[in-house]
């Protein structure tokens, strides 16, 4: 028997459809050991040497591989073929040796870039030795994260309180999204016009032009920047006779795109399918592993020669065989990427005559729709095309207008295929595609039937999309395409950036980090310096660097930049960054006023201050002047003049007063060290003195509805981090609002801890999930974390599964959810009779669910270092 080891069940499964009963296929579920969560795991002093360690939460994987491997004459060594593919290899041949499992037929490797029964069976028949050269790569970039995470969150920790590093090209990918931040916060808005007219041709047929030239002058920009010479020229171009004194047709071609690489797949699934970089991932991966779709990791962009016989079948077929459709010679295309997923295929169907079907439902037939259609249309025709110009003038030539149109003659591969552009007007959609214009003849009278002055303004460059944001990544390179997507992933986990309308927004704290990272390490968030990192540690990939080298080369650097930065006070970091921030944080005021003289004392000078939440601006006169503004600029910053008085507390005879917080409004008695606070609740209104009954009553929360007439514990109604909820014995229940808090009586909260102890909700209590994770990629159902009687669980709606014991629901991952549901869903259900009983080799469903349970727990509780 030979034994076949893949990363995940679904691939498993799919392969052993394709091979005999000579093959057992098991799963690996991932990398099975990583570096060990600790300092010095990574030895520079030992050529960096790694300490890595498999986790106990593997067990039950390597216990059924190892048990496989004993009976085995030989092992398969099946993984994805690319750097992380190849390192899965590598992990699992070490460990096999370690424990002396390996069988007498040694390890081989095969890959291949579909999984099809054809391309599975031939590469059976080639196995090869393990790459040594994309497993240096490997530990390059594992050995670069660890090294920057471990070494330099300490440093942050210590100057920058709250701060923590988001990795080494995720920051270089932070500073592009705030670098978007501060041009759109510079931008200065200038007013321009532009003046349009409605004209007809001599046979009465409308077109649109637009004033170009004035006074035999062409005319810029900016040249009307005021209504008044606006309307004078809109009244010119209105009272003007003109005439074409010339037309201009040329000839013009757009050519296919070519087929989609892992970068390019993202881009146009954002754009047209409206998917994060994470998501497409998810789905195209569901997609190879299914059999459908070649490997969705490559930068390359050519196809098998077979792959280009089918395409032309398809177009031949379904749209014919003219030259304005088919090309005489098929296309090929070339990158100019250097890594080693060059080598593979461009991403495409595996079977191209399987058309997609019309109003594909989920997600994924709907991504496999798109790889079709792209696929197809790059071996089509090119587009063919007429661009007209005709210029319109007056008799003296003191006017000039002009008018464009374009006709598309052959579609060609437009038939099938149109890339989305973003960030483009209608008005300029329009002039490229859709506007057409009636015959005109040189020296033709046309009439002005009405002109128009419209007012414009000029616009900041718009915030970077998921697609914007990985194109200018690629165009930099600054990481590889098949890590865009844990890398904006990172970003949004740590809440450096948060997404809006799909458009990513700097934070607070990530901008203050870039700050920190521009200030005290400017080369190692330098663009020309990443993508040069990358550049080598391709080389390595490719076989013609020492990977231990270009590690020592780092090194020397950057720990003697970190020895450098520790040595730096805390106070004297902050005054650094008080200075290199200024433009931003205290732009020049339009009235010519000082931009740092404090509004409150009129006096004091405001500056940048650190705390334990994080930075915020404050006045120099603390703790006379108690003005504070969050970080960030003045017109976008949230101010406070210091705390309002909103009465007397009766109990303490202390003032009640009003403050503005990092995280929101909050009320408070007295000055002491630790003096007592409330935050004030979204359902409540908390804005002056006639509110402050509201205040004391928030103040003193928790309140204490009574003993429980069973337990004789006391009931406790408060206000927390999610909300309402009452408190009884460490059992909980939730509340509709806030003012159930005050409101709710001792029966009434009887009832609602009882129902909620049995799993119900109390009636009329809607109980929101505690977090909501994503759509079930198979059955597109919203999978939700909820509480239940036995503890907090996950649910698609259809099927349970609790959250394994001794992890936090909340921070278990979504395809680990995923994984829980599917394994529970595999499991037999309670009512059924049971099978008889089998040898454990032969229970593929139960064998299944422990195994994803045990890999998903595996994955949750095992810690990571701060840098992925």
């Amino acid at each position: 028997m030979q034994l076949v080891i893949v990363e995940s069940p679904a691939k498993a499964k799919t392969i052993n459809k394709y091979l005999g009963s000579d093959y057992e296929v098991l799963a690996s579920f991932g990398h099975i050991r990583d570096l060990a969560v600790r300092d010095g795991s990574v030895d520079p002093t030992n050529d960096f040497a790694m300490d890595w360690e498999v986790s106990a939460d593997r067990s039950r994987q390597l216990k059924e591989i190892g048990g496989a491997a004993k009976r085995a004459t030989n092992v398969i060594l099946a993984t994805d073929p690319d750097r992380e593919g190849e390192a899965i290899s590598w992990h699992l041949t070490e460990w096999l040796v370690k424990k002396k499992l390996m069988p007498k037929g040694g390890a081989q490797r095969v890959t291949f870039n579909a999984i099809t029964k054809d391309a599975v069976t031939s590469a059976m028949a080639r196995p090869r030795e393990l790459d040594t050269a994309l497993i240096d790569a490997y530990r390059a970039r594992r050995a670069l994260a660890y090294l920057v995470g471990f070494t330099l969150s300490p440093v942050l920790w210590r100057k920058l309180p709250g701060a923590r590093s988001a990795g080494r090209v995720q920051s270089v990918s932070l500073r592009l999204i705030c670098e978007r931040e501060s041009e759109i916060e510079a931008h200065e808005a200038r007013e321009y016009w532009t003046v349009t007219a409605a004209m007809a041709s001599a046979a009465g047929d409308a077109f649109g032009a637009k004033l170009v030239g004035l006074d035999g002058k062409k005319l810029e920009q900016f040249d009307l920047n005021t209504e008044a010479l606006a309307e004078a020229a809109r009244a010119r171009v209105a009272a003007a006779k003109v005439s074409v004194t010339s037309v201009e047709t040329k000839p013009a071609s757009r050519n296919p795109y070519a087929p989609f690489t892992t970068s390019t797949l993202q881009q146009e699934a954002s754009k047209k399918l409206g998917l994060s970089a994470d998501q497409t991932m998810r789905l195209a991966q569901q997609l190879y592993e299914a059999g459908r779709i070649t490997y969705m990791r490559t930068d390359g962009v050519q196809m098998a020669p077979e792959a280009i016989t089918a395409v032309r079948a398809v177009i031949a077929e379904d749209y014919g065989r003219g030259p304005d459709v088919l090309p005489e010679k098929p296309r090929h295309y070339a990158t100019k990427a250097k890594n080693a997923q060059e080598a593979h295929e461009a991403i495409r169907p595996t079977e191209l005559a399987a058309r997609p079907a019309k109003g594909a439902a989920s997600e994924a037939d709907r991504l496999s729709a798109l790889i079709w259609k792209r696929t197809v249309a790059s071996q089509m025709a090119s587009a063919r095309m007429e661009r007209t110009s005709v210029l319109l003038e007056d008799a003296g030539r003191t006017l000039a207008l002009r008018a464009s149109g374009q006709v598309i003659i052959s579609p060609g591969f437009l038939a099938v295929y149109t890339e989305t552009r973003e960030d483009v007007s209608a008005d300029e959609e329009a002039d490229d595609d859709d506007r057409r214009l009636p015959r005109l003849t040189q020296g033709e009278a046309c009439a002005t039937r009405s002109a128009e002055a419209k007012q414009s303004f000029t616009q900041p460059p718009p915030r970077y999309t998921e697609a914007s944001l990985v194109k200018r990544m690629e165009e930099l390179g600054i990481g590889r395409p098949s890590t865009y997507a844990s890398i904006l992933q990172v970003l949004k986990d740590r809440a450096y950036v948060k997404l809006e309308a799909k458009r990513f927004h700097a934070e607070e704290k990530g901008r203050l980090l870039t700050a920190f990272l521009e200030r005290f390490f400017d080369t190692y968030v330098g663009y020309d310096y990443t993508a040069g990192l990358e550049g080598q540690l391709d080389e390595v990939s490719a076989g013609n660097q020492d990977w231990v080298a270009l590690l020592r080369a780092f090194w020397a650097d950057f720990e003697a930049r970190t020895k450098e930065v520790l040595e730096i006070r805390p106070s004297d970091v902050t005054k650094a960054l008080d200075e290199w921030l200024e433009p931003m944080l205290f732009p020049e005021r339009a009235d010519g006023e000082d931009p740092r003289l404090c509004p409150s004392c009129n006096n004091g000078r405001l500056g940048l201050k650190t705390g334990k939440f994080g930075a915020f601006i404050a006045c120099s006169n603390y703790p006379e002047c108690r003005y504070t503004r969050q970080f960030g600029t003045e017109g976008g910053a949230k101010e406070s003049n210091g705390p309002m008085l909103l009465g007397i507390d009766p109990a303490s005879g202390e003032p009640v007063t009003l403050r503005d917080g990092r995280f929101g409004a909050y009320v408070q008695i007295g000055e002491a060290e630790k003096p007592p606070r409330a935050s004030i609740p979204k359902d409540m209104q908390v804005a002056g003195p006639d509110d402050l009954d509201t205040a004391l009553k928030l103040l003193s929360l928790p309140r204490t509805i009574g003993n429980h007439p069973e337990t004789g514990e006391p009931i406790t109604a408060s206000i927390g981090r999610y909300g309402p909820y009452l408190a009884h014995a460490g059992k909980y229940a939730r509340l509709t609002g806030s003012a159930e808090v005050f409101e709710t009586g001792m029966n009434a909260a009887v009832v609602k801890l009882a129902e909620a102890a049995a799993g119900r909700p109390a009636r009329g209590t809607p109980q929101p999930p505690l977090k909501e994770l994503g759509a079930h990629p198979t059955s597109g159902a919203m999978i939700k974390l909820l509480s239940g009687r036995f503890g907090p669980y996950f649910s698609d709606g259809t099927t349970n599964a609790n959250v394994p014991k001794g992890l936090d629901g909340m921070e278990i991952a979504f395809e680990d959810a995923v994984a829980l549901i599917d394994a529970r869903a595999a499991m037999p259900s309670k009512g059924k009779k049971k099978p008889a009983r089998k040898p454990a080799a032969k229970k593929p469903a139960a064998k299944k669910a422990g195994t994803k349970a045990a890999a998903v727990k595996k994955t949750a509780t095992k810690k990571k270092a701060p840098v992925t």
